[in-house]
């Protein structure tokens, strides 16, 4: 696809992001899908397995990777891999998540599965290290680089107060579906990287995040496009020094998944499982005031496993 066609696909967003806002509605292919089964539960909280098979229960009860994932779609996976260091340490999401969910996904009959983040470290590195590149290649995904400003394409979001435009990845602006795959993990700005945190990766001009408001610019953004599943990775959870970490000894073992289609609500349900006060995160409650998602838990139907 050349220039002027995705110009003209960044002008169609924005008009449907325009409307959704106005009328309330969802489009297909811009924000979250609607399941053709609506699963009994909104969001999913699951602890004492191994990344893999934490998944494999938690999406039973979303439904299955199929009421989110068609045949012949293309799906773009979002993981944190923005940091140049082993597994271990995580900085990064878990690899066996990433790809546990990319198998998912090819079993519905998704056509590809692409995966890729705009790094802070370099990029080449950052893939490797992180064990993703090589999880993605055994899934039978796709790793895509983001380190270029030429993969991006100028979008409006009309939702926002202090964004209101961005640099969006080309992959996501043509994706059927989008899953978020976050890990939870300390951020020495925005207090907590998680679900709308990670969403950074898919921008190219983050500066302006971070000198004009960030906690207003990641709820900001959350009003553009909605992933269609949130996957937060809390097996190894960052206490401190992040988002990159020092060691191992800045970690703790959770051993937990958080699954839910609102943003919003993943982000609260994470914070919590974190131990910090939901007002230390701003952002959280700032995308709840622009109709991103709820904070309300006790409203939700949460189904609580333990392995």
């Amino acid at each position: 696809m050349n220039r002027r066609e995705f110009c003209k696909k960044s002008i169609q967003y924005s008009i449907s992001a325009a409307a959704a806002l106005t009328f309330g509605g969802k489009m297909k292919g811009f924000a979250a899908q609607t399941p053709e089964h609506v699963s009994p539960f909104d969001l999913v909280a699951i602890k004492g397995g191994e990344p893999a098979g934490m998944f494999d229960r938690a999406i039973q009860s979303l439904g299955g990777i199929k009421h989110f994932v068609k045949p012949n779609q293309t799906v773009v996976l979002k993981p944190n891999i923005g940091w140049d260091v082993p597994p271990e340490r995580a900085a990064n999401t878990h690899p066996a998540l990433v790809k546990q969910i990319i198998r998912h996904c090819k079993d519905a009959g998704a056509r590809d599965v692409y995966v890729f983040d705009h790094t802070c470290d370099n990029w080449f590195k950052c893939y490797a290290s992180s064990g993703i590149e090589q999880a993605v290649k055994d899934a039978g995904g796709k790793m895509v680089p983001g380190h270029k400003e030429s993969y991006y394409h100028t979008v409006h979001i009309p939702g926002g107060r202090t964004l209101t435009m961005a640099k969006v990845h080309e992959l996501l602006l043509e994706s059927d579906v989008f899953i978020n795959v976050p890990v939870l993990k300390s951020h020495g700005s925005a207090t907590l990287t998680i679900a709308m945190k990670n969403l950074m990766g898919v921008v190219w001009d983050r500066r302006f995040w971070h000198r004009n408001d960030l906690h207003q610019c990641i709820a900001d953004y959350a009003t553009f496009r909605k992933p269609d599943l949130n996957v937060i990775d809390a097996y190894y959870i960052m206490k401190k020094n992040g988002p990159r970490g020092v060691s191992t000894a800045d970690l703790v073992t959770m051993k937990s998944q958080i699954l839910s289609t609102d943003i919003v609500a993943a982000d609260t349900a994470a914070a919590k499982l974190f131990g910090i006060n939901l007002s230390e995160v701003p952002y959280i409650e700032l995308a709840k005031q622009l109709g991103v998602g709820t904070m309300d838990l006790s409203k939700l139907n949460i189904d609580r496993i333990i392995l």
